[in-house]
């Protein structure tokens, strides 16, 4: 399967969805995986996680157009990185697709969700009182998940642990629209950190993305 979406966000920056079709093995041989890497994947070897690992660093790959070995490491905050390569990445996945963001400048977040009627029962553990209102009725789950996907890409734009996305991010309201921008707003002790938040709906799935 070749790239199913791919936006360039400016000269630097840029995202990508992979829709994964391939069984494991194919993605698996696409991939240069040093011991340790190699270990990790036979340690999840089943189900949709294993399929997920393989599918962003498939898309990193292709995105980062290199048949070389990509050393990709996790810092201790749990955010993917580079090692020897001049990139800002993030990964996401959800069911059927996996999504790769890089820059060269600036830390990056990405998020993509597949749009379920469940999130209106746990909304309000990541929205404040004031974002649920500006919440429109008619669109009412779409735009939940825009907020989702807003708050969890600036998360992973900040890079940091221990942040909540009810108390610590705070969105603008706005008009949900088939792709648009968010405000948002990072406030955590001495951080304070404004971001616009892009997100697209991709069929059944929302994608949230972000640069620093």
């Amino acid at each position: 399967m070749a790239i199913a979406y791919r936006q360039r966000i400016d000269d630097d920056t840029e995202f990508a969805l992979w829709k994964i079709e391939e069984q494991a093995d194919e993605l698996y041989q696409q991939l240069q995986l040093n011991d340790e890497e190699k270990a990790f994947v036979e340690g999840i070897s089943s189900g949709k996680r294993h399929l997920h690992w393989l599918g962003t660093r498939v898309l990193l790959r292709k995105m980062l157009n290199t048949e070389e070995y990509i050393d990709c490491r996790i810092d201790e905050h749990g955010k993917p990185y580079l090692y020897t390569l001049p990139y800002h990445i993030s990964l996401s996945h959800s069911f059927d697709y996996a999504a790769v963001m890089i820059s060269r400048k600036s830390p990056v977040g990405i998020d993509v969700e597949q749009i379920k009627q469940k999130v209106e029962r746990i909304a309000h553990k990541f929205m404040r009182p004031a974002e649920l209102g500006f919440i429109d009725d008619k669109h009412k789950i779409e735009q939940l998940y825009v907020c989702w996907c807003a708050k969890e890409a600036v998360y992973k734009c900040y890079g940091q642990k221990e942040v909540s996305f009810a108390d610590d991010i705070s969105l603008q309201p706005f008009k949900l629209a088939d792709k648009g921008l968010v405000e948002a707003l990072l406030q955590k002790g001495n951080v304070n950190i404004n971001y616009t938040v892009g997100y697209l709906q991709y069929e059944d799935y929302m994608i949230g993305y972000v640069k620093g």
